[in-house]
C-alpha cells in the first residue's frame, strides 16, 4: 500500500496532464465564459465522484470486463468530444442568457465525465494501490475522488480566470482562435479516443 502524500502527488499529477477535461473546460471558458467554464468544473466533478463510487461497488470493473460494454461507452465518449469539437470550429454559439449557458456547461461537464472510460480505468488501478486494510472502500474511493476534485477545481479555476482576463484584453479574432484550437484539440482526443484498442 501506497502512502497518502504519494497519492496527493500522483493526483496532482493526474490533474495537471492535459486531457479531455482539460479542453473541455477550456473550450467552454473561450466560448462562453467564466460561469459556463465552472459548471462545466462541477459537471466534471460530479462525473468524478460519480466514477470513483462505481470503481469502489464494482460497477466499473464490470464495465471494463465487457468489451462490448467498454466499446459502447468508448466510442459514445468520443462522439461527445468531436461534436463539441466540431461545434466550436464551426462557431456554433447560442444565444442563450447567463443562466442557461451555466446550465448547459454544468450537463456538458457531467456528461463529457460519465463518458470517459479512462475514469472508470484510472479509479480501478488507483483504488487499490492507495486503500489501507480493513479501510471500507466506499469512502476511501469517495474521499480519494474528493481530493481529485478539489485539484481539478483549484486548477480548473485558474484556467478559467486566464482565459477570462485574456478575453478582456484580446480582440474577437485572437478569441475566436482559442475557441477554434481547444475545438480541433476536443475533435483530436475524440478521434483517438475512438480508434483505441482495448
Amino acid at each position: 500500500m501506497h502512502s497518502i502524500p504519494e497519492f496527493l502527488l500522483v493526483a496532482l499529477v493526474v490533474t495537471l496532464t492535459p486531457g479531455p477535461a482539460t479542453a473541455l473546460v477550456l473550450r467552454v471558458a473561450a466560448r462562453d465564459g467564466r460561469r459556463p467554464a465552472m459548471g462545466a468544473v462541477l459537471g466534471n466533478s460530479i462525473g468524478v465522484l460519480m466514477w470513483a463510487s462505481l470503481s469502489a461497488i464494482g460497477v466499473s470493473s464490470l464495465i471494463l470486463a465487457s468489451e462490448i460494454a467498454y466499446d459502447v461507452l468508448r466510442l459514445f465518449g468520443a462522439a461527445v468530444l468531436i461534436y463539441l469539437g466540431v461545434r466550436s470550429l464551426l462557431h456554433r454559439k447560442e444565444a442563450d442568457a447567463a443562466p442557461a449557458r451555466g446550465r448547459v456547461g454544468w450537463r456538458t461537464g457531467l456528461i463529457a465525465a460519465a463518458a470517459n472510460p479512462k475514469l472508470a480505468v484510472f479509479f480501478i488501478a488507483l483504488l487499490p494501490q492507495f486503500l489501507a486494510p480493513g479501510a471500507a472502500v466506499l469512502p476511501s474511493a469517495l474521499g480519494m475522488g474528493a481530493v481529485i476534485v478539489l485539484y481539478d477545481v483549484m486548477w480548473f479555476g485558474t484556467l478559467i480566470w486566464m482565459v477570462d482576463r485574456a478575453a478582456t484584453i484580446l480582440r474577437p479574432g485572437v478569441r475566436r482562435a482559442m475557441e477554434r484550437i481547444t475545438g480541433g484539440v476536443m475533435v483530436g482526443l475524440g478521434m483517438s479516443l475512438a480508434a483505441e484498442a482495448r
